[in-house]
């Protein structure tokens, strides 16, 4: 299967299709390989593009012999699902809707779905953007040269990311003046962002019968010293180039036990 795109169709008409094919597309981080087939491909289609892959990134630029470059990047994977695929159009008064989606557009539909915020909405605009500014008639021709990042893993470790490993491996096909990355964010324009720093909390115990606790050591009651100075952490703000970056400290996953 590859993407597809109705030239005759209105513009809205367009990144609608380009968003359906691609949210129909299982990508959950270690599984977007089919999705990264069909971006190539399509692409590939797209005669004033140079198309690149690495692993499940794939990379394609423009060459107008413009003076500056501007990269626009999405990543394709998207966190587990949770009863949200395959996704699905909802029609105006869909208690599904956010409220504030419904007051601000009460006559249109909406994709609603795994992945279509976070970040497939902005991936079929990139799309459409690659397909459409060919320079082939007027207003066709960027300001600027674009490269195109479509990457993987995401929303997983970072030694998995697949931006970082282009960086890495082919630092030349994404140099450029300036960067977007088209995380939706309320339609606000972000600066920056924070960085991680990952930490497996180990404790451990001696196994006992829940009726004769005191024969052991409980590793799960061992954590709560940890959770609770998380809880009690007050975070800081910092100010870095003049950009306030709000500090976060989260437990994010726990489990112990032998039953």
């Amino acid at each position: 299967m590859t993407l597809e795109l109705n030239r005759n169709d209105s513009t809205a008409e367009q990144l609608n299709s380009l968003l359906t094919q691609i949210m129909e597309n299982f990508s959950v981080s270690d599984h977007e390989g089919p999705l990264a087939d069909e971006v190539e491909a399509f692409l590939n289609e797209q005669k004033h593009l140079t198309v690149r892959r690495h692993g499940d990134t794939v990379v394609a630029s423009t060459d107008f012999g413009k003076s500056n470059r501007v990269i626009l990047a999405g990543h394709l994977d998207t966190v587990p699902v949770i009863d949200n695929f395959p996704p699905k159009w909802l029609e105006p008064g869909d208690p599904l809707i956010r409220e504030e989606i419904s007051q601000s557009h009460p006559t249109d539909r909406v994709l609603w779905g795994r992945g279509a915020t976070d970040m497939k909405a902005s991936d079929a605009v990139m799309l459409y953007l690659a397909a459409t500014l060919d320079g082939l008639t007027s207003g066709t021709t960027p300001k600027a040269d674009l490269t195109y990042v479509f990457y993987d893993h995401e929303e997983v470790a970072a030694e998995k990311n697949g931006l970082r490993k282009v960086v890495e491996t082919h630092p030349d096909w994404i140099a450029g003046d300036f960067a977007i990355i088209g995380e939706p964010t309320n339609s606000g324009i972000e600066g920056g962002c924070n960085g991680t720093i990952r930490f497996d909390v180990v404790t451990h115990g001696v196994a006992a019968h829940s009726a004769r606790a005191w024969m052991g050591e409980n590793a799960i009651h061992k954590a709560a010293d940890i959770l609770n100075r998380l809880n009690a952490y007050e975070t800081a703000t910092v100010n870095v180039d003049g950009l306030d970056y709000r500090e976060g400290l989260n437990a994010t996953l726990i489990s112990g036990g032998k039953g």
